[in-house]
């Protein structure tokens, strides 16, 4: 399931509508382990093609070392469609190399660059294999009270860890207490 915040979405249908009746393409990098979307990049489809995108080389290794920089993954793969369903294609398909992605789709086939209704879709790509996933869009509202939760379950892990740490020494102690005992016992 892909989770991802409505600015983010918005960012993404406006970018294929600013390049309809090109294909827009581009990447939402967010932090390595996490599957949280955070920074848009829009990219230039270096084809300008109105039937299929590719990323120029050059900005996508400058991307990618950008991205490495700032401890970030490709969370996000997007392009749009302009005049098909937002489905992947077979060179969709053959392009998709990172597994971990969510490969969203904006079609702009109804209203081009115009207002108006669109259809977006998010898939996981692996090895050739096409899975549709559910979408789960986060209100701008919700993300600090998600947050907030997030770093209280970090402050509870590290004072269960300390308590167990605790609780070993503990039993270390009392282990080496018996131990003395037992060897007063036997002298």
């Amino acid at each position: 399931m892909l989770t991802i915040r409505q600015d983010l979405i918005d960012a993404m249908v406006s970018h294929a509508r600013a390049d309809h009746p090109d294909e827009a393409c581009g990447v939402i990098a967010g932090p390595v382990g996490t599957d949280q979307p955070q920074r848009f990049i829009p990219m230039i489809n270096a084809a300008r093609s109105p039937t299929f995108y590719e990323f120029d080389s050059m900005d996508l290794l400058r991307l990618y070392r950008e991205m490495d920089d700032n401890d970030e993954v490709p969370v996000v793969i997007y392009h749009s469609h302009t005049a098909t369903e937002a489905y992947p294609s077979r060179t969709d398909v053959s392009y998709a190399s990172e597994p971990e992605a969510h490969y969203v789709l904006v079609s702009t086939r109804e209203t081009g660059n115009e207002d108006g209704p669109y259809e977006l879709r998010s898939y996981r790509i692996v090895d050739g294999v096409i899975t549709e996933e559910e979408i789960t869009i986060l209100e701008e509202e919700v993300i600090p009270a998600i947050q907030q939760c997030l770093k209280r379950v970090d402050e509870l892990d590290q004072r269960l860890l300390a308590q167990q740490e605790l609780l070993h020494r503990c039993q270390l102690e009392a282990e080496r207490e018996a131990l003395a005992e037992l060897r007063l016992q036997m002298a």
